[in-house]
C-alpha cells in the first residue's frame, strides 16, 4: 500500500466531512504474524464509501474491526484493539479522523459575530448566512469558514444537500430579525438528522411560533421538543457577547452530555404537561 494512496483518501473523506479510520496492525501471531505493519482506510459505513486502499486482511474478525472503527469514531478518539481467535492473536491501533463540528448560524446581526468567534476558538467549522449582504460580510466575519449571502430557507436547502451536508455533528442557531425567517428555517430543517436546532427569542415570539407551525403546517407539539428555544443556558446573559457564551454554553452541553441548566427547559416541561392533561 503507497502511502499517497493513503493520504488522498484520508484527504477526502475529509473533504467530504466523511468519517475515517486508520487501522495498522501492531502485534499479531499463529495466522496474523503476517499482518504486523499492514494498515486499511476503513469507514464507519462502507456502503457507497469509496474503495478502501490498505493491505491488512483481518479475515474473520472483519465484522469486529468494524464494529471497533465504530466506537472509536463515535468516541472521536483512537483506540488500541485485540483479537484472539484459536488461530491466532492480531493487535491493532485505529487513529481516527473525524470532520470537526459544523456551526450554521442563520441570521448575522450583532449575536452573530461574536458566537462565530467564540465558535471558532471551540474548533467549531462555522457558515454565516443572511439574506442581507451588508450584513453576510467577510469583513464581519473573518474566522468564519464561509459566510452566505441569500435566502435562509434556499441556502439551508443547498448546504443540506452539498459540501459540506447536515449529519450528526452539524448544529443549527437560529438568530434572524424575524419569526418568519425562523419559520422558514424550520420547516426547511426539522426532519433533519441536526445535533442541535436553536432559536432566539422572548418566550412569547416562540410560542407564537410553535403555535403556527402547529396550526398550519400541521406539526405535532412533539416534534418542537428538540428545539432549544429560548436558546442558551440559563447564565442571566444580557449582552451579544454574554449571549453568545450561552449559546455556544448549551451547544458544548449538548455535544458532551452536559446537565447544566436550558433556557428552552421550562417550555419543553409546559408542552409535555399539556400533552399529559
Amino acid at each position: 500500500m503507497s502511502a499517497s494512496s493513503v493520504l488522498a483518501a484520508m484527504t477526502a473523506a475529509l473533504a467530504e466531512r466523511r468519517a475515517v479510520a486508520l487501522v495498522t496492525a501492531t502485534g499479531g501471531a499463529g495466522e496474523y504474524a503476517a499482518q504486523v505493519g499492514r494498515h486499511q482506510v476503513i469507514w464507519p459505513d462502507e456502503a457507497g464509501a469509496p474503495a478502501a486502499p490498505g493491505d491488512l486482511e483481518p479475515g474473520v474478525l472483519r465484522e469486529q474491526v468494524l464494529a471497533d472503527v465504530r466506537v472509536a469514531i463515535a468516541g472521536r478518539a483512537a483506540r488500541a484493539a485485540v483479537y484472539q481467535t484459536d488461530r491466532g492473536r492480531l493487535e491493532l491501533f485505529i487513529d481516527v479522523q473525524v470532520p470537526p463540528p459544523h456551526l450554521i448560524i442563520a441570521g448575522a446581526g450583532h449575536i452573530a459575530a461574536p458566537l462565530a468567534a467564540i465558535a471558532h476558538i471551540c474548533e467549531f467549522e462555522v457558515s454565516v448566512l443572511d439574506d442581507r449582504p451588508q450584513y453576510a460580510s467577510r469583513e464581519r466575519f473573518p474566522t468564519a469558514t464561509r459566510v452566505i449571502a441569500g435566502p435562509f430557507a434556499a441556502e439551508l436547502h443547498r448546504l443540506r444537500n452539498g459540501r459540506p451536508h447536515f449529519d450528526a455533528a452539524t448544529y443549527l442557531v437560529l438568530v434572524t430579525r424575524g419569526h418568519q425567517h425562523d419559520i422558514d428555517c424550520l420547516l426547511e430543517v426539522l426532519d433533519d438528522p441536526l445535533a442541535y436546532i436553536g432559536m432566539i427569542g422572548s418566550r412569547r415570539r416562540i410560542r407564537a411560533v410553535f403555535e403556527l407551525l402547529a396550526a398550519e403546517e400541521g406539526l405535532a407539539p412533539s416534534k418542537f421538543d428538540r428545539i432549544h428555544a429560548p436558546i442558551g443556558l440559563d447564565i442571566a446573559a444580557q449582552t451579544p457577547a454574554e449571549i453568545a457564551v450561552a449559546i455556544m454554553g448549551e451547544i458544548i452541553k449538548v455535544a458532551r452530555g452536559g446537565r447544566a441548566a436550558s433556557l428552552s427547559d421550562e417550555l419543553r416541561q409546559q408542552r409535555k404537561r399539556q400533552v399529559q392533561k
